[in-house]
């Protein structure tokens, strides 16, 4: 049964995003994420709220955690059996349970994260989603997806129109002119220490703070 708007977010809803949990948990990953953080960052300085769209189960705001102890962490995750394991770690009333296309903007964070979920909306919802970062964020905004300078999309697991790759980052900062990049990076998949899955990431701030 359709519950989404779109064909992607009933994708990661049901069991694809079920068993996406179990690929993705493990010391090394959050090894990795916590080196990544560290050089996406850096330039930002001290962080002390954070909403991440597409947590999963957390294991980028629990990186985040390690490096910022005080961090006020907040999530909107669609598949229900990974935000029940998130809410277990940031705390239910963290938690948004739904499309990121719904999600809330009254409660307004330091920097809004976007990691490697991009890649995966309905690219005709991606204005919207941009929207949701700027609105959701008072400084910084972090995506971190694939790269390409124009959009295509790939099989992703022998699924179609599941995985898009474009210039997000160059997108939205057409949209928002107030929005300036602070910094940027890549890194690899095959890293002998810290690999990610080719992300490039783009650290952007809102030029009036």
């Amino acid at each position: 049964m359709n519950l989404f708007q779109t064909a992607q977010e009933n994708f990661w809803a049901g069991e694809f995003g079920n068993d996406y949990i179990q690929r993705n948990q493990s010391e090394q990953l959050l090894a990795s994420n916590l080196n990544f953080f560290v050089t996406a960052l850096k330039q930002a300085g001290k962080i002390n709220s954070c909403k991440e769209f597409g947590a999963n189960i957390g294991m980028n705001l629990r990186a985040l955690k390690l490096l910022y102890p005080d961090l006020l962490m907040k999530g909107i995750e669609i598949n229900e059996k990974a935000s029940l394991e998130l809410a277990k770690f940031i705390g239910n009333q963290n938690v948004f349970r739904g499309s990121i296309f719904e999600a809330p903007c009254e409660e307004k964070v330091e920097i809004s994260i976007i990691k490697g979920v991009l890649i995966h909306i309905n690219p005709d919802m991606l204005p919207l989603v941009y929207e949701k970062l700027y609105e959701n964020s008072t400084k910084y905004i972090l995506i971190a997806e694939y790269y390409n300078p124009s959009p295509v999309a790939i099989n992703y697991r022998g699924h179609t129109d599941r995985l898009f790759k474009r210039d997000f980052a160059g997108e939205f900062l057409e949209k928002f002119k107030d929005c300036c990049l602070v910094d940027y990076g890549f890194v690899y998949r095959k890293d002998p220490v810290f690999p990610q899955d080719d992300i490039t990431w783009f650290l952007i701030k809102k030029a009036s703070n």
